[in-house]
């Protein structure tokens, strides 16, 4: 196994948020969503790609210990178990509850990354995966995917998953104004000040009429039976 990924990589440590964060419309919707999730959580749960565990304290009430495995350690050193996701040196059947967000876009055989979640589930156990609809490209060359609820179905009922929810990460506007920010970070604009009015003007309203139909961004639940 060759682990190829730069070790220390910065990655999200907390859920802190603010409306100049130019990910502010996807990451109040991802973590909203998530939290709901939450609630499904329970005993041993596995993190993979976890980075600096942001969730932890999100899911800490609910589980009994979070091992967290990632391709590389990252810039806080909170990984447990360094491997692929799609060779997790763990035994079966050993964890209650699988999270893993943010990731399955950046493993090329995803396939095989949600048999490794069922693998190491016990029978009834829960996975939580969230991964984007919409995104630029980004930690290349290893962002390969995007998904759409029906493909998220599709690949998690083909191993053997049973979906309980899927919830799409803010509406059409929301949408529309992430795309704007990005738009503005690569433009010679004032970043901060006209970040901070599109979070604003969009983040209101998404809230005022959620539009579905193109998200950011997808949460989904299942079990294994």
């Amino acid at each position: 196994m060759e682990l190829s990924r730069e070790q220390g990589i910065r990655r999200l440590k907390d859920l802190e948020l603010d409306l100049d964060h130019p990910y502010f419309l996807h990451l109040r919707s991802l973590f909203a969503d998530l939290e709901h999730a939450s609630s499904h959580a329970r005993g041993r749960l596995l993190d993979i790609g976890c980075g600096n565990k942001p969730y932890e304290k999100m899911f800490a009430a609910r589980i009994s210990e979070h091992v967290g495995c990632d391709v590389a350690q990252s810039s806080e050193c909170r990984v447990d178990v360094i491997c692929e996701a799609t060779a997790i040196p763990l035994p079966d059947a050993t964890f209650d509850t699988v999270l893993c967000t943010q990731v399955i876009e950046h493993v090329a055989d995803h396939c095989t990354l949600i048999q490794e979640a069922f693998r190491l589930l016990r029978s009834d156990g829960i996975l939580i995966v969230s991964g984007p609809l919409y995104w630029p490209l980004h930690e290349e060359p290893y962002d390969f995917f995007r998904f759409t609820e029906h493909g998220f179905r599709y690949l998690l009922e083909k191993v053997g998953f049973v979906v309980d929810e899927i919830v799409g990460n803010g509406g059409k506007w929301a949408t529309c104004g992430q795309v704007l920010v990005h738009t503005v970070q690569t433009s010679r604009v004032n970043h901060r000040a006209v970040i901070r009015t599109i979070n604003r003007v969009f983040a209101y309203l998404d809230d005022r009429k959620k539009i579905n139909g193109n998200p950011m961004n997808y949460v989904v639940v299942a079990h294994k039976p």
